[in-house]
């Protein structure tokens, strides 16, 4: 031993009571009062073990009902994080943090000589002023850690002040906070564009690889942070972000921060809901489609359009391997038509070059006030995110996979014409069906290797809707020659 005195200290608990709400998680508060420490701050309901006699659940549901009066089954505590504190004062502890969803009665002040006031908070907006080792319990938990440190300065302010912040998270076995945050390195990154973050929430996309974060700071204020699965994707995200979307103002984010060698970025929140999967009335569609087509227009005018390079038609090279990979699932006819439209491509004059965004679908289009509500009487107001496939090409481009979304529907790709400011050439036509029969092949081809059937079922859709809306031009009895 270091030290003749053997270490002690107390063991407290802490009660995260909490609520789901369509803003976000609530947790209930309280305000001590009267002749008690850190009178006036708010804290979470909480309490010391009785005596040896006494466990770590048996005090969290006992001081639930004396300062809440709400009753606990032991069956619905959850540990949240275990904190190791010590105060400005020297003196340490050790806090167990609990949540409890669940629970009978309605919360009130049981003990009015010491908390004058109780109410529920948003977890991401905490209230001032709070006890900081009460604040450092909630953001380790809205962080997904196990433990935690909070060793005070003397001197520090027994509420939290953000410029002394003393929260240390530990990592877990696996290296990490919590699997729901990335590394540590790119934590690091997002905290010093951005301030401490006290929430991670994963919005990752199910099918790609490139994993995306949407943060709460300590102080307030949502970004997101990105890291891309590829050298590549990071590079055309971040020339978008620098280039031209920013000529797009609130319609695209603005990029805070980037880091090369962890192929990270932060990034502002842009309000609004995708506009994938919402369910809209047919005049609602049109207005929507009408935004779409400005939208597109305001990306591709964001430069002067320039020559193409040499040999940059369509990506005829990758149809003998995406074929290959996805010719077990395409229905008896579809490889002699993607290779009768190669076959075209290689007459096709060249197209203007303009910044695309690459990846233009719905749901990477965002609307605000939400396009299905049709009580709102605002105007619709579209913004575009994940440009990680941005990149100088034809027009078109950003035609590809937007035009599932006005299949059998005319007057929503002309209400999206409409708002483009023009029709296609004969060129772009033509060019606009050879790309999506090729996406689709490479989508049902990546599908297949990754085992997602919907992915190679949208593929097999697009391509039966491609055949027969163009296979009569292709021979007199509309079968590939």
């Amino acid at each position: 031993m270091s030290s003749e005195q053997r270490h002690t200290e107390p063991v407290d608990v802490h009660l995260i009571l909490r609520r789901e709400t369509a803003d976000g998680p609530q947790v209930l508060l309280s305000r001590r009062a009267g002749q008690v420490y850190a009178a006036g701050l708010w804290h979470l309901p909480s309490g010391h073990l009785d005596g040896p006699h006494e466990d770590v659940v048996t005090a969290l549901i006992r001081e639930a009902r004396e300062e809440t009066g709400v009753v606990i089954d032991p069956a619905d505590v959850r540990a949240a994080v275990t904190v190791h504190h010590r105060s400005p004062g020297g003196a340490s502890r050790t806090g167990h943090f609990f949540e409890v969803r669940r629970w009978k009665g309605e919360p009130e002040i049981a003990e009015p000589d010491v908390c004058d006031a109780m109410d529920w908070a948003p977890l991401a907006a905490l209230p001032a002023p709070m006890v900081a080792y009460c604040r450092a319990g909630l953001d380790a938990y809205s962080a997904g850690a196990r433990l935690a440190l909070h060793f005070q300065l003397t001197g520090d302010s027994i509420a939290f002040d953000p410029g002394a912040d003393r929260l240390l998270i530990v990592p877990d076995v696996t290296g990490q906070t919590s699997a729901a945050r990335p590394d540590a390195a790119v934590v690091e990154f997002a905290e010093r564009a951005v301030g401490r973050i006290a929430q991670w929430t994963d919005t990752s996309w199910a099918r790609e690889e490139s994993r995306v974060w949407r943060v709460h700071g300590v102080q307030g204020g949502t970004w997101y942070v990105k890291v891309h699965q590829s050298e590549r994707f990071h590079g055309r995200e971040v020339r978008g972000l620098r280039t031209w979307a920013p000529g797009l103002g609130a319609a695209a984010p603005r990029l805070v921060a980037a880091d090369e060698t962890l192929r990270a970025v932060v990034l502002t929140a842009v309000p609004g809901r995708p506009l994938h999967g919402a369910v809209l009335a047919p005049e609602r569609e049109r207005k929507v489609f009408h935004r779409i087509g400005a939208l597109a227009r305001r990306i591709h005018q964001s430069s002067p359009p320039r020559p193409a390079p040499a040999d940059s038609g369509p990506a005829v090279a990758k149809a003998d391997r995406h074929l290959a990979g996805a010719r077990s699932h395409l229905q008896q006819g579809d490889e002699e038509f993607v290779r009768e439209l190669v076959r075209q491509a290689e007459d096709l004059p060249p197209l203007e070059w303009v910044e695309t965004h690459g990846d233009f679908q719905l749901r990477n289009i965002l609307a605000t006030p939400d396009a299905a509500d049709e009580t709102d009487d605002r105007e619709v107001f579209l913004a575009v995110i994940d440009l990680e496939r941005s990149e100088p090409g034809p027009a078109v481009r950003d035609l590809v996979r937007l035009s599932d979304a006005w299949a059998g529907r005319d007057d929503l790709f002309e209400a999206f014409l409409a708002g483009y400011g023009r029709s296609l050439t004969a060129a772009e036509q033509a060019r606009l069906l050879i790309d999506a029969a090729l996406d689709s092949v490479s989508g049902i081809a990546y599908g297949a290797a990754h085992g997602d059937p919907e992915l190679v079922e949208r593929g097999r859709r697009t391509l039966a809707r491609l055949r027969a809306e163009h296979c009569a031009a292709l021979s007199p009895t509309g079968d590939a020659q």
